[in-house]
């Protein structure tokens, strides 16, 4: 009998699929991710040598590097089936690198973990792909020079145990700009008139928007003006101008890539990116659905590619032409835009059955597992139909001097709607008549109304990740950590599902534009990115981009270091023990007051809000404080006092509703 094959994979879902779709004659491990990493208490770059990296071991994987040395030695050949990225690529290198040195090699790649998919794959392995793992290697060892020479400032400007990234950073900076923007909004009243129309006294009323006076756009300012308003225009005769009819498509948007799926599945499922990421994944590596093996119900979810494979098309659209009819189907497929620099090999994510739908695989799904997929599934089954149709009806309508406008629109046919609806569909149409030129109108009642600008909304993680997406930060895998990191890090709190910046992530924002603007901008982070797609693509050479970075990052840092110093913050507190006075210093959890003799004196306490807690005759007062659930505020007389809330009683601060 032969001896085995040797498969390695990333996690253990992963690993049991796999084992099960090819059989006894292989054995699959996983490596549960990374095997080998820059030391962390080092840089473990060599700078001089040309930015040569020295990784080690991790300390959990030392066990598994000897076990697959010792099972390579029997194994017939060796398969690398990690994911198809450039995290991937890397990890298996490194993997072939330190484990099966001598060893023929091969890699296999796979965009859906099914019983086809995955045969084929081991049908044609292929060699790995160096430019790739390049691409890879270079990300980390920029992440890591920015991390190692930037963290040290923040430890000895504000604390230690503060950290900062090269993309995180620059997340950091939009959610505060953004905060900043909301907090220096001042409202600006404006009133806005509708007319309440008829074509007869009988017949139903329709809308109309006041547009424009003397052919200038009307601007209300308060509601005196509004009332004069509408006092004149009262004594004016409504005639219509002109009618307009037209037919609209509506086109459907196209199969899910990472992004847009985090996005939608915030907006619609209220999903953070971080949850999205994890049910994805469990979707994607395998599901026991009642047959013979475990299997992936969706393709790869870390893409930036709308790309679907041939044989996924022919299948989708015999799907809709029974399921739906021929009028459902478009007479070619639709082909979607795909960004510079998206990874052309990889797919969209879709089912990898279009035959399995959403209600079929209920009982084997969790209640948000199958909430994803429904999401991923109507999506993609809808970015093959038709468009929808729309009769739409303009009319302007003149009141003397004034001139309003109105438009409605009715669903001829709903195409792809019929699957996906639209968001805006669900809003309360404006039903409008037959109308003629120069036909005469009644006024059934003019509507005035009080409005006030918005200050931009707060992020959420739908809207930060698609800014991330536009502006060329980050990829597709990067999404989901940047936001864990920020949280993690005290920088952002997620509040009602917005994303509000703390002090701290003020503080550590303001230090790092002042000191690293280059690092802190959105173009320069973007153009890294670029730069590191044409490491994959084999235009750059590793070395001189590294290099270019390095060099003036490497000035900064050196102006930084002669000039960063701590501010030191004295309260008109003093210290209950010494009586001296009581300093505001940092800490992983926050601000907090420290005797200004430390470390002969260690007292210290927590700085409350200056809101009183709420139960009678406590006398206490409410202090942040963090579990792992998140942060909430409770009494500072605790243990006596066990008050606590999520909100502060008098939190004027709450996260807008709506993304804008």
């Amino acid at each position: 009998m032969p001896d085995k094959h040797l498969v390695i994979v990333e996690s253990p879902t992963k690993a049991k699929t796999i084992s099960k779709i090819l059989g006894n004659s292989y054995t699959v491990i996983p490596s549960m991710g990374h095997v080998i990493d820059l030391p962390e208490k080092e840089l473990g770059v060599d700078i001089d040598a040309g930015f040569v990296p020295s990784y080690e071991v991790l300390a959990g994987r030392k066990k598994l590097v000897t076990q697959l040395k010792k099972d390579a030695k029997d194994a017939e050949g060796v398969y690398i089936a990690t994911d198809p990225d450039r995290e991937g690529e890397a990890i298996g290198w490194h993997i072939k690198d330190l484990a099966f040195k001598g060893k023929k090699v091969l890699r296999v790649n796979f965009h859906e973990i099914t019983a086809e998919a995955v045969r084929h794959a081991f049908a044609s392995p292929r060699e790995f792909d160096r430019n790739m793992v390049e691409a890879q290697v270079s990300r980390r060892i920029l992440d890591r020079i920015v991390g190692y020479y930037l963290s040290p400032l923040l430890w000895k400007k504000v604390t230690r145990g503060l950290s900062a990234g090269r993309v995180q950073s620059v997340a950091l900076r939009l959610i505060v700009e953004r905060e900043k923007l909301i907090k220096a909004f001042i409202a600006q009243e404006y009133w806005e008139i509708a007319a309440e129309l008829k074509k007869t006294a009988a017949s139903p009323s329709f809308t109309a928007k006041l547009d424009k006076k003397d052919g200038k756009k009307i601007e209300i300012k308060n509601k005196d003006e509004a009332e004069r308003l509408c006092a004149d225009i009262r004594t004016k005769q409504f005639v219509v101008a002109e009618v307009k009819k037209t037919e609209k498509n509506r086109y459907p948007e196209a199969p899910f890539i990472t992004s847009t799926l985090q996005q939608e599945a915030f907006n619609k499922l209220r999903f953070n990116a971080v949850k999205t990421m994890m049910l994805a994944q469990q979707l994607y590596e395998g599901i026991d659905i009642g047959e013979e093996t475990p299997v992936g119900l969706i393709t790869y979810m870390r893409t930036d590619s709308t790309n679907v494979a041939a044989e996924a098309i022919v299948h989708v659209r015999s799907h809709i032409e029974r399921e739906f009819g021929k009028e459902y189907l478009p007479e070619k497929p639709p082909v979607y835009k795909t960004k510079r620099f998206a990874q052309e090999a990889h797919e969209a994510i879709r089912p990898t059955l279009v035959s399995r739908s959403a209600g079929s695989l209920h009982k084997y799904l969790t209640e948000d597992q199958h909430k994803l997929y429904e999401l991923i599934y109507n999506r993609f089954m809808a970015s093959q139909m038709t468009a929808a149709r729309f009769a739409q009806t303009s009319v302007d309508i003149r009141a003397g001097e004034y001139e309003f406008s109105s438009t409605g629109s009715t669903m001829v046919f709903d195409g792809f709607m019929r699957l996906y609806p639209r968001n805006e569909e669900e809003k309360e149409k404006n039903e409008i008549p037959p109308l003629g030129k120069e036909e005469k109108l009644e006024l059934a009642g003019l509507l005035p109304s009080q409005h006030f600008t918005k200050p931009p909304p707060r992020f959420s993680d739908s809207s930060l990740v698609k800014i991330l997406e536009e502006e060329g930060i980050g990829r597709p895998s990067t999404y989901a950590p940047i936001l864990s990191t920020l949280i993690q890090r005290g920088y952002v709190h997620r509040i009602k599902g917005y994303l509000n910046p703390t002090e701290l992530g003020f503080k550590v924002c303001d230090i790092l534009i002042e000191y690293f603007p280059e690092i802190m901008d959105v173009k320069f982070t973007a153009s890294m990115e670029e730069e590191l797609d044409e490491i994959e693509e084999g235009k750059l050479d590793r070395s001189k981009v590294l290099q270019d970075f390095y060099k003036p990052f490497k000035a900064s840092f050196d102006f930084a270091s002669k000039h960063i110093k701590k501010e030191v913050v004295f309260t008109d507190e003093v210290c209950e023990l010494c009586g001296k006075p009581m300093v505001i210093k940092w800490g992983r959890k926050g601000k907090f007051l420290s005797c200004s003799g430390f470390p002969t004196c260690k007292f210290s306490k927590s700085i409350t809000t200056g809101v009183k807690c709420p139960q009678p005759d406590c006398g206490g007062e409410l202090i942040q404080r963090k579990s792992k659930r998140g942060y909430f505020y409770g009494c500072s007389k605790y243990p006596a006092c066990t008050y606590i809330t999520k909100h502060l009683p008098s939190d004027a601060d709450a996260a807008p509703k709506t993304d804008g």
